[in-house]
């Protein structure tokens, strides 16, 4: 398929922030995970919503795909142009815009990075929480649907995103939702964008809801000899109402590979890494009432991190337990997965998928932000082994069979893309055709991420 001619009318459009060049391209083709690189035909940075939407127009008018890509961090290929086209980056995009502080809540561009914004945030007393470990941008987030280690307190970006600025298939933009806490005015297209992966417009302004920064701030790290204390730990802890702010999850196998990145010396047992956030009272009951717990679970006791320097260092390595598992077998690529099941099988579903993962040839260590129910498998191959692919997705694709089979979904936080589409059927059932009826009447032409999320896409 040629695209010459929508190409030569974005050149015309942008200039030079219309790139061709082999290093862009390739640059664009990647995946953070296991997915074969697949090159645009060109990338656009755009800087403003209208040029966005003169750009997509020009698509349309030739039948030329549009992708978005924030920073490409996702995980299930959900940037990648696998039937060519434009891939549009939104990195000239990323301005803070608007803070209302009384409102608590702020406008920004899509390409705006969460740490970026909570830099510019600081003077203001007030943060936004959602912490998917990447640093990844606000419009990728609100995109994916995405989630991460605060999402048992402060939510997803589904809970956190209260407007949008986006641009249709037709180059139309809109505005969704309102900077109102609630409205009962017509269907909630800001929910309908959410999460859609782009399939169903660009997404070029959000307003954020924000939280204030909590006075007192205290974590600790906690290991246990079995696996299954730690889970049921979390589980109990979830369902007497303990307000965490953060409850991760790490097994052996990703305390070793963080030791060894980051040269820390935790036991080689499963760890839970914990955090809470409010008043110094509220704080020291919170952690108080969590102790309790741990002793009862046969938990071997904290290591506390009260100054920020000491809470930034464990977060730190927490969020860097991909790359450390990644490193912890050079060459090796990973195939990543999570799911997310009802609290009250958290245990099960973490107990069963490590026995399958114990008893295949592959490692997997499991890690995950298991205080809403949600962990991630990385499972680690040598590509050149056809066998340890095979095993890999076998693992992959029983760890979903189990997670629908107990009432869960098959990604909490991953997306879809095209690693998870096999599964949308099995998990939604006649509602999936709704959403390929909801793609049709929005994007007739199928040019929005065509191949991703919808049936026959």
């Amino acid at each position: 398929m040629s695209f010459e001619t929508a190409l030569r009318e974005l050149s015309t459009l942008l200039g030079q922030r219309l790139s061709r060049s082999k290093s862009d391209l390739d640059l664009h083709a990647r995946s953070e995970s296991h997915f074969a690189p697949v090159p645009p035909d060109a990338v656009a940075y755009p800087e403003s919503t209208e040029e966005v939407s003169a750009l997509v127009r020009i698509c349309a008018a030739h039948d030329c795909p549009v992708i978005g890509w924030g920073t490409g961090t996702s995980l299930e290929g959900q940037a990648q142009a696998f039937q060519g086209g434009v891939v549009v980056d939104f990195s000239r995009m990323g301005k803070m815009l608007e803070v209302n502080a009384a409102d608590m809540d702020v406008r920004v561009q899509p390409g705006l990075t969460r740490e970026a914004l909570n830099t510019e945030l600081r003077a203001t007393g007030l943060f936004f929480p959602v912490d998917p470990g990447a640093n990844a941008s606000l419009g990728g987030m609100a995109s994916t649907r995405a989630s991460g280690t605060t999402a048992v307190r402060y939510g997803t970006m589904r809970d956190n995103v209260l407007g949008l600025e986006v641009v249709l298939a037709d180059g139309r933009i809109i505005r969704t939702g309102t900077r109102a806490r609630k409205s009962s005015a017509g269907y909630d297209l800001t929910g309908l964008f959410v999460g859609a992966e782009g399939t169903l417009g660009l997404i070029t302004e959000l307003t954020l809801r924000l939280h204030g920064q909590p006075e007192a701030t205290a974590a600790a790290v906690c290991a246990f000899d079995r696996l299954e204390d730690a889970v049921a730990c979390v589980q109990d802890v979830i369902q007497i109402g303990i307000p965490m702010a953060r409850i991760e999850f790490l097994d052996a196998a990703s305390v070793a590979a963080v030791n060894g990145y980051a040269g820390s010396a935790f036991p080689v047992k499963p760890h839970l890494f914990v955090e809470f956030h409010g008043s110094e009272s509220g704080v020291a009951e919170q952690a108080e009432m969590f102790g309790d717990m741990v002793s009862d679970h046969d938990g071997l006791g904290f290591d506390w991190a009260t100054k920020p320097e000491d809470r930034s260092a464990l977060w730190t390595m927490r969020h860097n337990a991909y790359y450390a598992i990644l490193a912890s077998r050079p060459g090796a690529r990973a195939i990543v997965t999570d799911i997310c099941v009802p609290i009250s099988r958290l245990a099960e579903a973490v107990e069963e998928t490590g026995a399958d993962i114990e008893a295949s040839i592959i490692p997997g260590p499991i890690l995950g932000h298991v205080g809403d129910g949600n962990f991630h498998a990385i499972l680690l191959i040598d590509e050149g082994q056809p066998a340890e692919v095979e095993a890999a997705k076998a693992l992959s694709h029983r760890m979903v069979e189990r997670s629908l089979a107990m009432g869960g979904t098959s990604t909490g936080e991953h997306g879809i893309g095209i690693g998870k589409l096999p599964y949308m059927q099995a998990e939604h059932g006649e509602a999936w055709a709704v959403m390929a009826a909801l793609k049709m009447a929005l994007d007739p032409q199928n040019l929005m991420n065509p191949g991703k999320m919808v049936p026959g896409n």
